[in-house]
């Protein structure tokens, strides 16, 4: 049996808006922790000839950023940061004689350092490093919607079609080849979908199991208390299909759908009943200021922050390895119970959750494809390997929902929202109505682009999502109403024929999000389609 491992990546677009706490530190820090980590095992991995064949989502977005001149220069300002904070713990600890907790200050400044040293040389440049693992055939990269806007949700049939043009767009532009493969942003999923997706170029998706009638919705971050604030989960209902095999979409069989595995995901993503609970790992919750530095373990997942016992990288790493074996062996009596000859195993998570929440993840991950490699019966496979292998017979009917908390949309469509989505389907309206006469007055073109790059911006999933978990929720309602202000002063100068005016707000707003250069073109494209 085939195992899909697949990671999305994604963050809303944080450049030039700022640095800490949710400007470029944000991003910075997904890439110290998680990013970079990763190209670590993969390309040691690749150098022992160890397969790991993942399947690895970026969002445009995020890709955007990662390949933005200012990005190396903000990554190079966190880790000088980084490493002078570690520094100063170290000294701090030994002068208050916290001697037990100066060796871990002494662990990030050298993980720090190592880290700025394989980014340099890496040349700066994430996006070759992981365009070059696909093109020596070592992972496939998978597309997204443009700014990861929950599409479902979106009021004009011509933006969903922005989403997934400009998304495969700018894919290819930085990648070299255009995806098979659509992340769908949340798993969110409508009937109708399918066909902007084959109109966008894309093969093949993921969906949640419940959504496929193949298992029962679960909390995509174990997090019980958030889902019972929100409204009840669905009705259990017996499973009509199994997860363990490849389908064509029952509504467009040029598609095909892989299903996501409840059983080997929620080993990994729950921290209540996963590996990131174990008490021999990292605690995120618990930071030493003004340094900012984690320099304990989780101990017992429940246990009070007083409570925690200092961090022990090296038996951190033994209890990943022994997690990996275990995962493995999961894997194998998983498939051999499936009843499903030739079946696969479709295993989606973020990537955030591998060394952002779970300090070992990358770790645990490269052991995986290790162990992997050495068990019969079970092998890890990209997601178009397994379906060029094993064309997929059976159709699917997957129903509307997501893989949010109670496997719908309240996760962003709920009494905190909605004025969000009332906003959002407004300004839609407006610059739909607006773009066919922009389109045909070539003075226009300049001012349309950044408002359409503003839409895409202003209708990222994050935004509703921060709001609803009230985590940095000023923020995020800030961002959402920043860029929707700037669609509205643009389409206004551009109808009230002030159109020098509204060219040179259009520029100013360019140098803060400069974002899809061929946004022009995917406007009319999604007009006409």
């Amino acid at each position: 049996m085939d195992v899909v491992l697949v990671l999305h990546s994604h963050l809303p677009y944080v450049l030039n808006h700022g640095r800490w706490p949710h400007g470029s530190d944000w991003l910075s820090e997904a890439v110290v922790h998680s990013y970079l980590p990763l190209l670590e095992q993969l390309l040691r991995l690749e150098a022992e000839s160890t397969p790991a064949p993942i399947t690895l989502g970026i969002t445009p977005v995020l890709a955007n950023q990662l390949g933005h001149p200012g990005f190396r220069r903000e990554l190079e300002h966190y880790f000088e940061h980084r490493m002078a904070a570690s520094a100063e713990a170290m000294r701090t600890l030994q002068a208050s004689g916290e001697t037990e907790l100066a060796p871990i200050a002494e662990y990030w400044e050298r993980r720090y350092r190592r880290l700025a040293e394989f980014f340099a040389q890496l040349n700066g440049d994430l996006i070759a490093a992981f365009r070059g693992l696909e093109d020596r055939g070592r992972l496939e990269l998978m597309g997204s919607a443009a700014t990861h806007g929950l599409l479902p949700l979106l009021g004009r049939e011509q933006s969903i079609r922005l989403q997934l043009l400009a998304g495969r767009q700018e894919h290819e532009r930085l990648f070299g080849r255009v995806p098979r493969g659509c992340w769908l942003p949340e798993c969110a999923y409508r009937p109708g979908l399918d066909q902007h997706l084959a109109g966008a170029g894309f093969q093949f998706f993921l969906t949640d199991a419940h959504l496929a009638r193949a298992g029962r919705a679960h909390e995509v971050y174990g997090n019980r208390d958030l889902g019972r604030e929100l409204l009840p989960g669905p009705d259990s209902q017996p499973p009509q299909h199994t997860p363990y095999t490849g389908y064509r979409l029952a509504s467009l069989r040029s598609l095909d759908v892989l299903v996501r595995d409840p059983v080997a995901t929620r080993q990994v993503w729950s921290r209540y009943e996963g590996y990131p609970g174990d008490g021999a790992y990292l605690e995120f919750h618990k930071i030493r200021w003004p340094e900012g530095l984690r320099l304990w373990r989780v101990s017992a997942p429940m246990s009070d922050l007083a409570d925690k016992q200092p961090y022990r990288p090296d038996s951190a790493r033994r209890r990943a390895g022994l997690h990996a074996r275990h995962f493995v062996a999961l894997l194998s009596e998983t498939a051999r119970d499936s009843g499903v000859p030739d079946g696969v195993i479709a295993a989606p998570f973020d990537t955030e959750l591998f060394g952002h929440w779970w300090h070992e993840g990358p770790e645990f991950l490269g052991q995986v494809c290790q162990v992997l490699s050495r068990r019969a019966g079970v092998r890890a496979a990209t997601a178009s390997e397994h379906l060029a292998r094993h064309r997929p017979a059976q159709s699917l009917k997957v129903e509307e929902g997501s893989w949010g908390a109670n496997g719908d949309f309240s996760m962003w469509m709920n009494p905190k929202t909605r004025w969000m989505w009332l906003r959002t389907w407004d300004l839609e309206a407006a610059f739909w109505n607006a773009a066919p006469g922009a389109i045909s007055d070539a003075s226009a073109h300049p001012v349309l682009a950044q408002a359409a790059r503003e839409l895409l911006l202003a209708q990222a999933s994050d935004w509703p999502f921060i709001v609803t978990t009230g985590a940095a929720g000023d923020y995020a309602e800030h961002r959402f109403a920043e860029h929707c202000d700037r669609v509205e002063a643009l389409l206004g100068g551009m109808g009230g024929g002030n159109i020098e005016g509204a060219t040179r707000m259009a520029e100013e707003f360019r140098r803060q999000d400069d974002v899809f250069p061929q946004i022009l073109g995917t406007v009319q494209a999604a007009l006409i389609q």
